[in-house]
């Protein structure tokens, strides 16, 4: 096995090509693998790195907030193995994003080795620019909320595990709503979807856009606010990307008229 398919690279399947369900299977198989060494490094590097990894994470907290609390002798150990695997998810996504995509498009188009590489780097991108967004605008702001609220009625300690668990949600949630385009993008491209079903649906995308900035890790109007408006811009985005690249959709293509022209109404076929 060459080292480019060692690591994964896109099939090539030709349009008269048919694979088996074991060369299927072979084929996810291989991706598996790789998305879980990926996985398995980036962990060791983050468990390597796990003191600046944390004093990384708490960077956002009021200056006057005082030390992370642990509550039992094996907290520390489980607090730092679980930042170590959720920044090894984050620090691998894009390696699963590649082999997911690698797996699947095939089966839906001829895909150029070029064009694979610039949507890649797009998705791979959107995802790294969510997290960078999550950590430099949205954390400090909901935390100085959060920590604020009700400050004359409670004192605040924070708790190591609970403090590193919401910020690395918060993260990763950001990151994945960023790719709100690519997933416009991808119905678009299988014809589940247009950019014309994306404009006029634009009421129903605000309410579903602001229930999603509700349940993400905050809770607070302005961290809501703040994750809402790269949102909307996105799903502009991903409008322009549907009627740019978007194919044409299953309802407009006439896949339920016979080749004579007759529908699946009642008309007869020839023979």
């Amino acid at each position: 096995m060459s080292v480019r398919r060692a690591l994964g690279a896109v099939r090539r399947v030709g349009r008269d090509e048919r694979l088996t369900v074991v060369e299927h299977l072979e084929e996810l198989r291989r991706r598996v693998v790789v998305a879980l060494v990926a996985l398995v490094a980036a962990f060791a590097l983050a468990f390597a790195f796990h003191d600046e990894l944390l004093e990384l994470l708490v960077y956002p907290l009021p200056d006057d907030q005082g030390d992370l609390i642990t509550l039992s002798p094996t907290e520390p150990f489980f607090t730092v193995l679980k930042v170590s695997f959720w920044a090894a998810v984050v620090a691998a996504m894009p390696v699963w994003l590649y082999q997911l995509y690698a797996f699947v498009i095939p089966a839906v188009s001829d895909q150029p080795r070029r064009k694979t590489i610039a949507v890649i780097t797009g998705v791979s991108g959107l995802f790294i620019a969510g997290v960078a967004f999550g950590f430099f605008v949205v954390l400090p702001v909901a935390l100085s909320f959060l920590l604020d609220f009700g400050d004359g009625l409670f004192t605040t300690e924070l708790r190591a595990g609970e403090y590193y668990g919401f910020v690395t949600t918060l993260l990763l949630a950001s990151g994945l709503v960023f790719e709100v385009p690519v997933a416009m993008l991808a119905f678009a491209r299988l014809g589940l979807a247009s950019a014309e079903l994306y404009r006029r649906n634009w009421r129903l995308a605000i309410v579903v856009i602001a229930v999603v900035a509700a349940i993400l890790p905050g809770g607070d109007p302005f961290s809501m606010i703040l994750l809402m408006i790269p949102q909307l811009l996105l799903y502009q985005v991903g409008i322009w990307l549907s009627a740019a690249f978007g194919a044409e959709p299953l309802w407009t293509r006439g896949a339920w008229t016979s080749d004579d022209g007759a529908s699946e109404s009642g008309d007869e076929l020839t023979p």
